[in-house]
This record gives structure tokens, sequence and C-alpha cells, in this order.
């Protein structure tokens, strides 16, 4: 199966980021995609944390996700939408959800983001708690590929990163394709960021995707970018430094299977 991890550089206009999006989506179908994953904060990277308030949008409705839907079924692909803003029951917080649309243009999952990141080196300070409520549950769904597999896919975003934990519970529930949309700061992500990704990789045994936003965004902030695909062995399989494209990479099932036959680690836990 042919995937693909949108890389951006999002900016403060919704408008402007969803035709963005478009030209990647469009670019990756054409080249023969069947999955296409956005970024998080693909829509939006505003001046201020409050920003992604203004643009907060109902469970099923909305035009960021009728957006999504439409480009989901114009183009044949599945897609998965970063992550967009959507309401909770307190006016002051928002959810940091990342939704997956089938060919058909029909929301087939949601996961809501449980690791909120913070970070303060005296330089730099970020603290998701103070607009986002933390998502509880993981979230998996199954894609029957033009290949004739059906791949098991795990949902995750950015800082979950960093959390194995939520990794292996997908692996125990057979996904075999993990997917981390992303904004990595510039200074985290030179530091950690495909360490920890392939890390992911090799200890579960699975495929890993990771769109990220990467370049110097119009609100003054730099991401790492670095989009890139891992493979179950932990080999990096395609890869894009900065500023806005289109990684691809070809996902095997037969790799994988043959993976996980020759070294059977996911049948030798203990703890």
């Amino acid at each position: 199966m042919k995937v693909a991890a949108l890389q951006m550089v999002s900016a403060t206009r919704v408008d402007a980021n969803l035709q963005a999006a478009h030209t990647l989506l469009q670019q990756a179908a054409e080249q023969g995609a069947e999955l296409a994953v956005l970024p998080e904060y693909f829509c939006l990277l505003g001046a201020r944390d409050t920003d992604k308030l203004a643009v907060q949008e109902r469970p099923g409705q909305g035009p960021i996700q009728d957006f999504l839907a439409r480009a989901a079924r114009e183009l044949g692909l599945w897609i998965v939408g970063g992550t967009l803003p959507l309401s909770t029951a307190q006016p002051e917080r928002v959810t940091n959800s990342c939704l997956v649309w089938s060919p058909a243009g029909d929301c087939v999952s949601r996961y809501d983001k449980i690791h909120l990141f913070c970070f303060d080196n005296g330089r730099e300070r970020y603290d998701e708690s103070r607009v986002l409520e933390a998502g509880h549950q993981p979230a998996c769904f199954d894609l029957p590929s033009r290949d004739g597999h059906t791949w098991r896919i795990g949902l995750s975003i950015c800082y979950d990163l960093r959390f194995p934990e939520l990794y292996r519970a997908y692996a125990r529930d057979g996904a075999q394709l993990m997917l981390v949309p992303s904004a990595f700061t510039y200074t985290t992500g030179q530091a950690h960021w495909e360490l920890l990704l392939r890390a992911r990789a090799v200890e579960n045994l699975a495929y890993v995707l990771a769109p990220a936003q990467g370049g110097v965004h119009e609100n003054g902030r730099h991401t790492w970018g670095h989009s890139l695909a891992v493979s179950p062995w932990g080999e990096l399989l395609a890869e894009q430094a900065q500023g806005p494209g289109v990684v691809l990479a070809e996902l095997d099932a037969a790799v994988l299977q043959r993976c996980r036959a020759q070294l059977p680690a996911l049948g030798h836990r203990v703890l």
C-alpha cells in the first residue's frame, strides 16, 4: 500500500491552510497514494494558543470537516485529517482531534490527543493544557487496501510519541501501522524526533508514518519537520526535512509479517 505523509508550514488563516492541504492531497492521489495523512494543526497555527477556540467545530459539522470529507470523495483517498479543534462542554477548552475519512467521505474514526505537550527551557514555553482538554481513549481503524490486505492502523498525535505504552496497546490490538501527525518544535525535534519514531517502529514491529509541520511559520514558530516513514525493522523509508511536500512510502504486509516471524518479540512480553 502506498501512503503519503503531508508536510505543511501552516499559517494563521484557515482558508489558506485548506487550500495548501488540498494541493498536497491532490499530489498524493496523483502519485498513487491510498492513504494521505496531514500534520497536527494543519488547519491553523495561530498567533496565540487561544486562536484555535475561534475556529472550533462540533463533531460532524463545520467547514474543516466538510473540506476533508469532500476531498476524500473527490480524490478517492483515505484521509487522516491531522488535527483540528473540536468543541467540548467547556467553552474555553477544545480537544485536539484526529479524524479519519474513507474514500466515500465517511468519518470512520476519531482520536483525541491524550498527552498534552508542556515544555519550558527558559526560552521557549508551551503548555497545551491551557486550552486543550485531554482525550482518554486510544483509537484504531481498519483500511482494506487495494493490495488485498486489511491494515490495522493506530492513531496518535505528536507528544504522544514519548509514551510507548500507547503504541504497545495498539500492537496488542493488532495494529500494523502507527500514525503520528505532529508539530514538533525545532528544539525537541532536533534532539528526539527520529530517535523516538524509529524506537516505536522497532519495539512494536510496525510501520510508522509521521507527517509534520516543517518550517518557519507566519506566527514566528519554527517547527522541526522531517516528515518520515519507518519500516518495522527501523529503516528510514522516506523523509523530507523542511518545507511543504509529499513524503511517499510503500508498505508491504509481507515484510511486516516476515519481521514479526523472524523476531517474535511481541509474543515474548512478560510485564
